[in-house]
């Protein structure tokens, strides 16, 4: 089964060279989703082998697949397939000199996401996240505005940092693990309790890691890259960013707090991540009060969610299954948002909340998938984010960290309360007609005669008020819904309907995320 270890990383490889190479439309559009396809059924192949107690090497263990591996993959492939798929058709306008770029480095990013989560080594493990900065630049800036442009630099800027800061950490790990007699960077080694490293190195080197690749996670106070990155990006490359770029993130920061763990205890790291999650609630509630912006909406919920993921990272083994079926489920979600509000963008024509009313009414097409998906993000059951936020808040309290798990709860539900009001703003309600302006009776032979000077035919205009939807046809002519999808709708469903059920699935859900957990507990 090792094959299923480099598929994920030469299918996408290969498609994205297709993709520059090959004057085909109908490839191009269609190679990332073959790319997805390729690391999904990698990952259920993989997670199939791990529930049969194997454990799949490749290149002398230095790519390795445990429970943790497996299910990341399973998630990259799944939220990879929802963007690709129900982004089809999106972005087609691109000069032809970029002709497939924008499908090749969305298979590159795959193949990178990929490899970050099945290396064994963390150094490895970084490279395949900074390739990833690299990719994602150029998809941020794909449509070549001024403000696509600045947020791609931005997010170049502050991720390359970031990568930067992360990269010192994982020297000093190495640092510290020439104790051991020969210097490593493998996982597997480094996490495994009673090994002679040095203390303070792996303190500092832990910290750096950690805060590092926080900046790639979008936690607070290394978030700011991340609204204008995720608003000015494609809407399927945005839906990439926050359901995958961001989770992997977070996995590496779990392998790091693995290896900090084994050697210092966890309370070092605790605090940081405390911090950091409690500070990204807070930073997602302060902004989303007054959000008038729905996809930077989503964004800065995004900065919420990864927020909560860390205070469950902070909390320990009791939070960890809870975190992890926390990361499917707002990956699909997030995907899944994120590609209808592409779409809601290209029906409006504006991205700004006060412009696009009572959709319910207007597009119910497009309504009533957002409402479904914005009640999952929310936090309503029976989607599985809702359990995941139930499972930490419980852990919390379990183990002595009431005092976090509360004030992220208070800030859960300011959160909660400025969601519901954008989103009701934007679905509910009766569309306004708006009038044009009336021409007086009187004005009319006037104007007959004005049309007998110039040879024109004179047109008679009612003296009664006239609305703009009895002068001429809209598609927004709430007597005539717009109930189009604008899009696949398929991948949509199967998204929502994954995260409605898959928390009641024990077997094999649960099992898999228990072993995961414990794979990130020291158990292998």
């Amino acid at each position: 089964m090792s094959f299923a270890l480099w598929t994920p990383l030469a299918i996408p490889a290969l498609l994205a060279v297709l993709s520059l190479g090959v004057p085909s439309p109908a490839l191009r559009r269609l190679s990332p989703i073959a790319s997805s396809v390729a690391v999904l059924i990698s990952g259920l192949l993989l997670v199939s082998v791990v529930l049969a107690d194997e454990v799949p090497t490749l290149g002398g263990g230095l790519l390795r697949a445990d429970a943790l591996s497996a299910y990341m993959l399973t998630v990259v492939g799944a939220v990879g397939l929802v963007s690709t798929w129900g982004g089809l058709g999106h972005a087609t306008a691109e000069p032809a000199r970029f002709a497939g770029s924008y499908d090749a480095l969305i298979s590159i990013f795959l193949a990178a996401m990929s490899l970050a989560v099945l290396a064994d080594n963390i150094g490895l493990m970084w490279a395949a996240v900074e390739a990833t900065t690299i990719a994602t630049a150029f998809l941020v800036g794909h449509h070549r505005t001024p403000r696509s442009l600045e947020a791609a630099w931005k997010y170049v800027i502050l991720g390359s940092v970031g990568v930067a800061i992360a990269l010192l950490g994982i020297v000093l790990i190495y640092a510290a693990s020439r104790g051991t007699g020969e210097a490593t960077l493998s996982w597997l080694v480094l996490s495994q309790a009673g090994l002679p490293l040095d203390p303070a190195l792996i303190r500092a080197g832990g910290a750096l890691a950690v805060l590092g690749f926080a900046t790639k996670a979008g936690l607070a106070p290394m978030h700011s890259w991340l609204p204008d990155a995720h608003s000015q990006a494609p809407a399927p490359v945005s839906g990439l960013m926050s359901g995958v770029l961001l989770a992997v993130a977070l996995y590496a920061i779990l392998r790091i707090q693995t290896i900090t763990d084994a050697v210092i205890g966890p309370d070092f790291l605790r605090i940081m991540l405390s911090v950091g999650g409690l500070l990204s609630l807070f930073v997602a509630a302060a902004l989303l009060i007054r959000q008038r912006d729905f996809k930077r909406m989503l964004a800065y919920s995004s900065i919420e969610h990864m927020g909560m993921m860390a205070v469950g990272a902070a909390i320990g083994p009791a939070a960890l299954p809870a975190v992890l079926l926390y990361v499917l489920g707002h990956g699909l979600t997030k995907a899944t948002l994120f590609v209808i509000s592409g779409r809601i963008l290209e029906v409006e024509g504006t991205p700004k909340i006060d412009d696009v009313r009572a959709l319910l009414v207007r597009r119910p097409g497009l309504a009533v998938p957002w409402l479904i998906a914005m009640a999952a993000l929310i936090g309503f059951p029976p989607f599985s984010i809702f359990f995941s936020e139930v499972g930490i808040i419980v852990a919390g309290f379990s183990t002595g960290l009431g005092v976090v798990v509360g004030i992220a709860l208070v800030l859960l539900l300011v959160i909660f309360a400025s969601l519901t009001r954008l989103t009701v703003a934007m679905t509910i309600g009766a569309p306004a007609a708006t009038a044009v302006p009336v021409v007086p009776a009187a004005a009319v032979p006037a104007a007959g005669a004005a049309a007998s000077v110039t040879g024109a035919v004179p047109v008679s205009v009612p003296s009664a008020s006239v609305t703009l939807a009895d002068a001429e046809p809209h598609p927004d002519d709430p007597l005539v819904p717009d109930r189009s999808g604008h899009g696949p709708m398929l991948p949509l469903i199967l998204a929502l309907g994954t995260t409605a059920v898959v928390a009641f699935i024990a077997e094999p859900v649960g099992t898999l995320l228990t072993r995961a957990a414990e794979v990130l507990g020291g158990i292998q």
